[in-house]
């Protein structure tokens, strides 16, 4: 059973009908106990990191979820919910859950024909092609994003996937039993529901 955390970032309902169309069932957690019930957690998201850490904390999901984590359930963080894994981020100069050390930071062009936020398709270079997180998912696939920030890593090692957007950013993450993508496999077609299929059957957890 996999559980959709709900701390008021959008999007959960379309990230529910990605997991069910895999045939797995869900749940959304709407409160610290739900969690524990959860084989798996997925963490989506669409808005701002303050807001976002705010409603965590609000809703009292933080410790619990870190508990969670810490002991080894698999977690999947979408969009937002990537980018609140790390240390800290521009957005609101503010703290996040500090479980991969890095800053988020905001695109800063001088091209001005890049335009921010970054929204459409574009390409996922994959880094480490035995990854089974991307099985039936060849290099350089489209998939949908929308941000105006993305996370860098202390340690690169982490990086799993990398898109260029006027600079080359990682798109996908990968820490022991935790997964982080800046891209929406919710609205990205075949590709982003094989992603969620590879996530939910876990054999990338090694």
């Amino acid at each position: 059973m996999t559980g959709i955390i709900n701390y008021g970032a959008g999007n959960i309902h379309s990230v529910q009908s990605a997991v069910n169309f895999c045939g797995e069932k869900s749940f959304v957690i709407q409160n610290p106990d739900d969690l524990k019930k959860a084989d798996r957690l997925i963490l989506p998201g669409v808005g701002s990191f303050a807001d976002g850490m705010k409603n965590l904390r609000v809703s009292r999901m933080i410790e619990p979820l870190l508990e969670m984590i810490k002991n080894g359930k698999p977690f999947l963080g979408i969009c937002l919910g990537l980018q609140l894994l790390f240390s800290h981020s521009e957005e609101g100069d503010c703290e996040g859950l500090g479980l991969i050390k890095g800053n988020v930071k905001r695109f800063s062009f001088e091209d001005t024909s890049l335009r921010i936020p970054h929204m459409g398709w574009n390409c996922i270079r994959i880094t480490d092609h035995t990854e089974p997180l991307f099985n039936g998912i060849s290099d350089n696939q489209y998939f949908y994003f929308a941000h105006s920030y993305y996370p860098e890593p202390s340690d690169s090692s982490v990086t799993v996937g990398t898109t260029l957007y006027g600079t080359e950013f990682p798109s996908a993450i990968k820490k022991e039993n935790l997964v982080g993508v800046q891209f929406h496999p919710e609205k990205s077609g075949e590709y982003g529901i094989r992603f969620v299929k590879n996530f939910l059957e876990g054999k990338w957890l090694r």
